[in-house]
């Protein structure tokens, strides 16, 4: 475990997205808003390293704004049966072995 008390992860909360010309937004300047595609209910995102790992709850209390985590993202299962091959034209992994009659 000390190994990972060194560790860094960047933690992104994404609260909503916009889609809008580069126009508009080579237009904006100081005090500019931009409106999300979400309300204050809407469930945010949480990124480690740009990556999705949990879905969570904006909380206000008092003058600090936080995050609930309610939901963690797993990483699907990949599937290793035997006899698959990897990439094109790769040969499989496991060779059945021949029968001699």
């Amino acid at each position: 475990m000390a190994v990972l008390d060194n560790l860094k992860v960047d933690v992104t909360v994404v609260l909503g997205r916009c889609r809008m010309p580069l126009h508009m937004l080579l237009r904006m300047g100081r005090g500019a808003v931009i409106e999300l595609e979400a309300s204050e209910s809407d469930m945010v995102e949480i990124l480690a390293n740009d990556h999705p790992i949990a879905r969570g709850q904006i909380v206000v209390t008092g003058n600090r704004i936080s995050v609930e985590v309610t939901e963690l993202i797993r990483k699907p299962e990949t599937l290793r049966a035997p006899g698959t091959s990897i990439g094109e034209g790769a040969a499989p992994l496991f060779e059945p072995e021949a029968r001699m009659a």
